[in-house]
């Protein structure tokens, strides 16, 4: 069934070609909500409530654009509302600095995009969700001002904060991920 098909349908009310498109997106959508949300079943939770919200508002789709990104904003919107009642968005404080002798590209080498994932998720939520808005979704820094409330400046500063905190942290995971070596002759 063709993407049109699947909509057409879908505003239809067939309870089949709901479930072809909610099977066809959930896998990348929950991805997209547990970027923002650290708990599973809040991800989970957004997005049911995501795309209850898209099977309502099909009408309003206009064929303008992806379908993908239509669904795709709706369900970062809902992230971003599930964000903001379970964990404060207040712009986290600086953590303690420390200098770390290898590079963020050899850190990510030595990586998985699970282990990614995971050093992202430890961000505070302030920074975590600038970064994913900015870097992942493609949102400007004026849009994401008027997504959060905060103003362009505040927006600039929290992803320069999150880059240079998930450099710092990628760069320790890379380390430990880096298989050490040892003599083989004892003095």
């Amino acid at each position: 069934m063709t993407e049109a098909e699947l909509i057409a349908a879908c505003r239809e009310g067939s309870s089949r070609a709901q479930k072809l498109l909610y099977e066809r997106f959930a896998g990348l959508m929950l991805g997209i909500c547990l970027r923002y949300l650290r708990r599973r079943e809040d991800a989970e939770e957004a997005l049911i409530v995501g795309f209850t919200k898209v099977f309502r508002a099909l009408d309003q789709y206009r064929h303008e654009g992806s379908f993908e990104g239509w669904i795709r904003r709706i369900v970062v919107n809902e992230a971003l509302g599930m964000l903001r009642r379970k964990e404060p968005l207040h712009m986290a404080i600086d953590e303690l600095t420390y200098d770390v002798p290898t590079t963020a590209a050899e850190a990510e080498s030595q990586l998985n995009a699970q282990d990614m994932l995971a050093v992202l998720a430890e961000l505070p939520a302030g920074y975590r969700t600038v970064f994913n808005l900015y870097a992942l979704e493609g949102y400007t820094h004026p849009e994401i001002g008027e997504l959060l409330g905060i103003s362009e400046g505040t927006s600039k500063s929290q992803l320069s904060k999150a880059r240079a905190m998930l450099q710092r942290r990628l760069a320790v995971a890379g380390a430990q991920a880096r298989p050490t070596t040892t003599s083989l002759y004892t003095y």
